[in-house]
């Protein structure tokens, strides 16, 4: 009975000393977390090893996180794969589906987006432009001449229709006084002035009898002078200077007369009735779009899913070394409080910690048991 109390007692002592080494040493990783100072000298093991290491955890973490965790070819692997690209465009085509080509009208979407008055504020900006434009246009037929609003081409065309112009004047002029009406006027003008004469119209009259004899001799000599070249510069040359005289004046002397308000308001009437923006606006896309959905989901996305994919790749490199993920991870780390790692530590390991106790127990027990068969051997 002597040796197995003996026994009993050295394995109870060897594992109660194997159990709280091991579980003082495991708190001695976190524990104390500050450092302890006694006399103004820091006693030994304080703080903890992780405490008193972090900075060279968080380090290490960083170039682990960024060298065998996130990697471009561990990211090109799980998320530039076919399977996500498919996900990717699958999901674009369906939301293109749902918001693009339903019947919800482009009104709609404009005032889900903020801006629920798109048709008067269009209106207005039109009724806006059309008074500056007519502004302008009434201040450029105010301040500059004719000559100046014309091109050269438009001049050069004008200069060579006058003698077009004066000789279909002439002709005309020549066929109404041959004609019976020109007859009767050329009679009239004749009674008119020798009438005008008084007692010396009388006497000529007198003697030539009526003036229907003199209507010949005057209208030959009237066709005469319309067809004689003098008269035909002489007409050209007058309205030659006449339009150089024209163009020397402001555009705006010939339409005092215009009232411009009126013509404005109807130019503006006429494109807001044109323009019919509000109705425009209460049609959905696929009235205005009727193979949208077939191009976008046929032809646009895979183009666009596929170019974006290409583009995120060819970028990831660059982006990951902008982004720094050794910087981000250590200062991360560094930052968290030492309490919140020994909760994050012991929440992953506390089963595995309670178990290395447990074996310290056990061992402690069996050398408390070979030291005590020792002790009787020897005894």
């Amino acid at each position: 009975m002597k040796i197995i109390f003996t026994l009993a007692f050295m394995a109870f002592i060897g594992a109660l000393i194997g159990g709280m080494t091991n579980h003082l040493a495991i708190k001695m990783l976190f524990r104390p977390h500050n450092p302890i100072y006694f006399r103004g000298k820091r006693l030994p093991f304080t703080p903890g090893l992780i405490p008193k290491r972090r900075d060279e955890l968080a380090k290490q973490l960083g170039v682990t996180v960024t060298n065998y965790l996130l990697t471009p070819d561990t990211i090109r692997k799980k998320f530039f794969s076919q399977d996500i690209k498919d996900k990717v465009q699958d999901f674009v085509t369906k939301k293109s589906d749902e918001l693009l080509f339903d019947d919800r009208t482009i009104q709609h979407w404009l005032t889900t987006a903020g801006f629920p008055n798109v048709a008067s504020d269009i209106e207005q900006k039109v009724d806006t432009v059309i008074v500056q434009q007519f502004g302008s246009l009434h201040h450029t037929l105010a301040t500059k001449p004719i000559n100046q609003l014309l091109s050269d081409d438009i001049k050069a065309t004008i200069d060579g229709k006058i003698p077009l112009a004066v000789e279909h004047i002439l002709n005309k002029g020549r066929d109404y006084f041959v004609s019976p009406e020109g007859e009767a006027t050329i009679k009239h003008m004749i009674d008119e002035f020798l009438g005008s004469k008084g007692s010396l119209g009388n006497m000529v009259q007198m003697f030539m009898g009526d003036s229907t004899s003199m209507v010949f001799k005057v209208q030959k000599e009237v066709v005469k002078l319309l067809q004689s070249d003098s008269s035909h510069q002489l007409l050209t040359s007058i309205f030659e200077k006449e339009w150089q005289s024209l163009q020397e004046r402001p555009a705006l002397d010939f339409l005092q007369d215009v009232q411009f308000e009126p013509i404005v308001e109807k130019v503006q009437s006429y494109a807001k009735q044109q323009l019919a923006v509000q109705a425009r606006l209460d049609k959905p896309l696929k009235y205005y779009w009727q193979d949208g959905n077939t191009y976008m989901n046929d032809t646009l996305i895979p183009k666009l899913v596929a170019k974006g994919f290409v583009a995120a790749e060819d970028k990831l490199e660059d982006v990951l070394k902008r982004l720094n993920l050794q910087e981000v991870v250590r200062e991360q780390v560094d930052s968290f409080p030492v309490a919140t790692l020994e909760d994050l530590v012991l929440g992953i390991s506390k089963r595995e910690f309670k178990m290395i106790t447990v074996l310290g127990a056990l061992l402690g027990g069996l050398i408390g048991i070979v030291q005590g068969l020792i002790v009787y051997l020897i005894g």
